[in-house]
């Protein structure tokens, strides 16, 4: 197979309203000598550290190898919001891949959440997690429409979902910048790097292997399964699971090109006073907004405004798209006054181009899952949990997730000037909505 071409600059995430509050990492030595599993994971974010714990604790030998160290990568610098459901919607789902495989698809995607906090309940993982809801919130009256669709459609099937008017959501985030929202009781709200870094610590529990500063280089078959090599070391394995999500290479033909890389810039005030965080999401859900180029907001537990947004790929970080953030939030809300910022960080999020997460089995013993279009907590960590039941021998039937083929998006190598076009254009459509 192809080599991979980079390696991160550094081992350690960025630093972050994340890095001075989790749990050390535990420890994750290099791969060294020459090794045997049953199954290697690539990549140890939330992907393969779920894999990883759900396939040791049925009794598989597992060793996941990452180029830096577990929740380098977007695992541990997203915003925390736990989020259930896809982007599209449920009768879309049943549409578009028939009845019984839509079903198993809502059912999954809706249940992802529950599956996050009963990981976090079982393996006493300290992050800070909390059941507080989510609101999809509304910028314009075509949004709101939408939403009332939406909420229709998992009221309908039993979820704790309702409609907000604009006195509501007004009253639960403490903003008159939307007109109505959906609130999703099913969601909530964790420390990202907290809950990467205990997954870590449960799988090693478990008996997983995990060696950080291990960059994988080649793969390839051999006789029983598949051979791995970084720059010092080696591992066989019956299976290989790659979960690298955004930061995917050139290890597998043509997976880097599946997805669109963007990048999630984030901000932080210092903690507000308490009389500001009366006032700032008094009701304490987490929010994300209809926008094309959508704003993400809430409170972390020290009481931080966090406030998040897209742009193009640009892993410095473009220091006009914090500025924006942060006047984004003054707009939003302008009791916050001259607040001083306190962090400023960002990472890269997958998208796809039929905006779906996909499970790919190209060829036998080799599973990857990746694109999670901004909700990777609770994907990414189902994800793993099918990736393992896959690779202990589940038929796709049982797993319930349609296996995608590995199709490049058209024009891929242009995607750094098309990104940049598509987030002006887009920014543009949002201000003409909004007018």
């Amino acid at each position: 197979m192809s080599p991979v071409s980079s390696e991160p600059a550094s081992a350690a995430p960025p630093v972050s309203a994340w890095t001075g509050t989790a749990e050390p990492l535990p420890q994750t030595r290099p791969l060294e000598g020459d090794r045997r599993a049953d199954v290697v994971i690539i990549g140890a974010g939330y992907t393969g550290l779920s894999a990883a714990l759900h396939l040791a604790e049925r009794g598989a030998e597992v060793v996941v190898l990452d180029a830096a160290e577990p929740g380098w990568g977007a695992s541990g610098r997203n915003g925390g919001q736990v989020i259930p459901g896809l982007k599209h919607e449920p009768d879309e789902l049943e549409h578009q891949f028939g009845r019984e495989t839509g079903r198993r698809m809502w059912e999954i995607a809706g249940g992802a959440a529950d599956v996050v906090f009963d990981l976090i309940g079982r393996l006493k993982i300290s992050c800070h997690a909390e059941r507080c809801g989510w609101i999809a919130a509304a910028p314009h009256a075509a949004a709101l429409e939408s939403l009332r669709s939406r909420t229709e459609q998992w009221q309908r099937r039993g979820a704790p979902v309702e409609l907000l008017d604009a006195t509501r959501i007004a009253a639960v985030t403490g903003t008159t910048g939307y007109v109505g929202g959906m609130l999703d009781r099913r969601a909530g709200a964790l420390q990202p790097l907290a809950f990467v870094r205990g997954l870590a610590r449960a799988a090693q529990r478990a008996g997983a292997a995990i060696h950080g500063g291990s960059l994988v280089r080649e793969l390839e078959v051999v006789p029983g399964g598949w051979r791995v090599d970084t720059r010092v070391a080696s591992l066989t394995a019956r299976s290989v699971i790659l979960a690298t999500n955004a930061y995917s290479d050139d290890l597998w033909p043509g997976l880097r090109r599946t997805v669109l890389p963007v990048q999630s810039y984030q901000v932080a005030t210092r903690p507000l006073p308490e009389d500001l965080r009366r006032q700032v999401l008094p009701g304490g859900q987490v929010v994300s907004d209809l926008r094309r180029i959508l704003f993400y907001f809430r409170l972390d537990p020290e009481g931080r405004l966090l406030m998040g947004g897209r742009g193009p790929l640009d892993d410095r970080g473009d220091p006009a798209l914090f500025a924006r953030l942060e006047a984004v939030a003054r707009r939003l809300f302008p009791q916050i006054g001259a607040s001083p910022w306190e962090h400023r960080w960002s990472g890269r999020v997958a998208l796809t181009a039929d905006h779906l997460p996909h499970l790919h089995e190209p060829r036998p013993g080799m599973l990857i899952g990746l694109g999670y279009n901004g909700r990777g907590i609770a994907m990414a960590t189902v994800m793993g949990k099918l990736l393992a039941d896959r690779a202990l021998g589940a038929t796709h039937a049982e797993i319930g997730w349609p296996v995608a083929p590995i199709t490049p998006i058209p024009l891929h190598r242009w995607r750094l000037p098309a990104m940049a076009l598509v987030v002006h254009w887009k920014r543009f459509q949002d201000w003409r909505d909004a007018r």
